[in-house]
């Protein structure tokens, strides 16, 4: 499936918030939902996972049954690598979804299916049109040898490219291999029932360009799934910090070097275990688009980090006095540099930022980054929305 899957099985508590068809089909088979106060404050229904396989959680979100996914620790550090798989796994399903909702789209408006609509007015394919899902299984299942041939056939120019390039290592050349067979792999049933229908079809070869074609730019745009996994790890550590040294001030009086509350492992268990008792963490939500929602919704991403700032209101009041509003947007940009020198440990996590919003503009991805902080609380909150 691709570097998301690293790890064979994930052993982190995870909230999973589902959709309505999610929701539905969780009562419907008789599986009991959990109420979830989420990190900002609201109460949601779903499931909780703390022993899970990748795949298992990719398949609920390729079906749009999942809405949103939540982690909250106040040690993310011992965690990384697992933080780091979640949002692979996240951004990859994202871009399967819009890669399989672009080729359906290209499908139905390409030559093959306009010629059969001309003919056929009683019997038009669109994306109005029912098929039987035990019928559609069958056929798939005895057309199984062509539709292997025909996904040969769309992959091959791409496992050249792949395989030629010398700057990837074996390993990175597999996982780029694995990607590529995944994008093809989670088109729709109805997809390849199409494909495999009209194979001598007037048009067919365009329709095989055209899938090929996209496929590249998707492949391209797959490469920035590492930039937000290490994006959100680095704000993640680095609020973890900020946390870390607020609490040691008030625990030891200023009696501590910070780089031992960081690096000491005596000192660090004790802040931590404080953080801990006091409920004092750190929480990442991935939030996805809904496959229901209208064109241009369904490929949102927005990636928000909660944190508790004490110094947050010096920062609003130096930004602006006169602030009134529930939720006050910055740029994250802007954020950082209104801190008071010394105050912020993030230069790392915006040096991945930066990269992150390079990386969005080459591929044609929309990025957006702010931050704001919830009226009446100390609760800071960082996000990235980027538009699949």
């Amino acid at each position: 499936m691709g570097s998301q899957e690293r790890k064979a099985v994930i052993e982190l508590p995870v909230k999973v918030v589902l959709t309505d068809s999610g929701t539905t089909y969780f009562i419907k088979n008789n599986k009991k939902l959990r109420k979830f106060k989420l990190a900002d404050n609201v109460e949601e229904y779903g499931i909780l996972l703390d022993h899970f396989t990748p795949a298992s959680l990719q398949r609920m979100m390729l079906i749009d049954y999942v809405s949103k996914v939540e982690i909250s620790d106040s040690e993310f550090v011992k965690i990384r690598q697992e933080v780091m798989d979640i949002s692979k796994l996240v951004t990859y399903s994202m871009m399967y979804r819009q890669y399989d909702s672009y080729i359906f789209q290209r499908v139905l408006s390409s030559d093959v299916i306009k010629n059969w609509n001309r003919k056929n007015p009683a019997n038009i394919i669109d994306e109005k049109t029912k098929i039987n899902d035990v019928f559609l299984q069958a056929f798939i299942k005895d057309k199984d040898k062509e539709i292997a041939e025909i996904k040969r056939t769309v992959l091959a120019p791409m496992y050249a490219l792949i395989n030629r390039n010398s700057n990837l290592l074996p390993e990175e050349k597999n996982i780029q291999l694995l990607l590529s067979e995944k994008f093809l792999n989670t088109l729709r049933p109805f997809t390849w029932f199409i494909i495999a229908k009209f194979h001598d079809s007037d048009g067919y070869d365009t329709l095989i360009k055209d899938i090929r074609t996209s496929l590249a730019e998707y492949m391209e745009k797959a490469k920035i799934a590492e930039y937000v996994a290490l994006n959100v790890m680095e704000l993640a550590a680095n609020a973890e910090n900020n946390n870390l040294k607020r609490e040691a001030k008030a625990i030891f009086k200023g009696a501590v070097d910070m780089n031992a509350v960081l690096f000491d492992p005596n000192v660090r268990h004790q802040v931590l275990e404080s953080l801990q008792h006091r409920g004092e963490l750190v929480s990442i939500s991935w939030k996805l688009g809904s496959k229901g929602t209208s064109i241009g919704t369904q490929g949102r991403l927005h990636i928000t980090i909660y944190n508790k700032e004490s110094e947050y209101e010096k920062m609003k009041e130096a930004f602006d006095e006169k602030k009134n509003a529930d939720l006050k947007k910055r740029t994250l940009q802007d954020f950082y540099k209104a801190l008071p020198e010394g105050e912020s440990n993030t230069d790392l996590g915006l040096y991945y930022l930066s990269y992150l919003s390079e990386a969005c503009e080459k591929v044609n991805v929309k990025f957006e980054s702010f931050v704001n902080q919830i009226s009446g609380s100390d609760l800071t909150v960082i996000t990235m929305a980027i538009n699949l």
